[in-house]
């Protein structure tokens, strides 16, 4: 069976060149597979020492490895976060081009609570608030200003069918 100039077979729709398991599901994603997991996250900071501090307290992850200039953190689930220093000119405008947070999924309800009050503690909670969806979700800032979001339940356990209000918030 040929076909046109156009891509179309003789007789029929125009394909895409993706079979039924390219197709995707009702969520947007492929079918094909599972495709790649985020593993680890990099993040310049000012000092090293506070980093690792806030971030362990906060995101209960060990020091794996570390350095002068850099610490690798590890959660239980294998999650790596690189910090590394930049000393005190490092800049990360909001609304540039480039990562702007990450959001972080707790473990449980009560998870989600003690980063909430940690972050009360430290004077570095911005908000919390629950989503349309069945989402708490709490947002912070580190201790060089970046921002961060911990939400419950995750991916897994309420399916996100709009797009987040705050990332519309700069």
């Amino acid at each position: 069976m040929g076909s046109d100039a156009a891509g179309v077979p003789a007789g029929g729709e125009p394909t895409t060149g993706a079979g039924p398991a390219a197709q995707p599901d009702g969520h947007g994603r492929s079918a094909a597979g599972r495709g790649p997991k985020l593993a680890s996250v990099v993040v310049f900071v000012r000092d090293l020492d506070r980093a690792v501090d806030f971030y362990q307290e906060l995101l209960l992850m060990g020091v794996a490895v570390r350095t002068p200039t850099a610490a690798l953190l590890v959660g239980t689930d294998d999650t790596q976060m690189y910090l590394r220093v930049m000393g005190s000119g490092g800049e990360h405008p909001l609304g540039a081009i480039g990562v702007q947070y990450v959001i972080w999924t707790a473990d449980s309800q009560d998870d989600l609570h003690r980063c909430e009050e940690l972050l009360k503690e430290r004077a570095a909670h911005v908000a919390s608030r629950e989503t349309g969806d069945g989402v708490t979700v709490v947002e912070g800032r580190d201790p060089d200003g970046l921002p961060l979001v911990i939400a419950y339940p995750g991916p897994h356990g309420a399916s996100q069918q709009e797009i987040m209000a705050r990332i519309y918030a700069w």
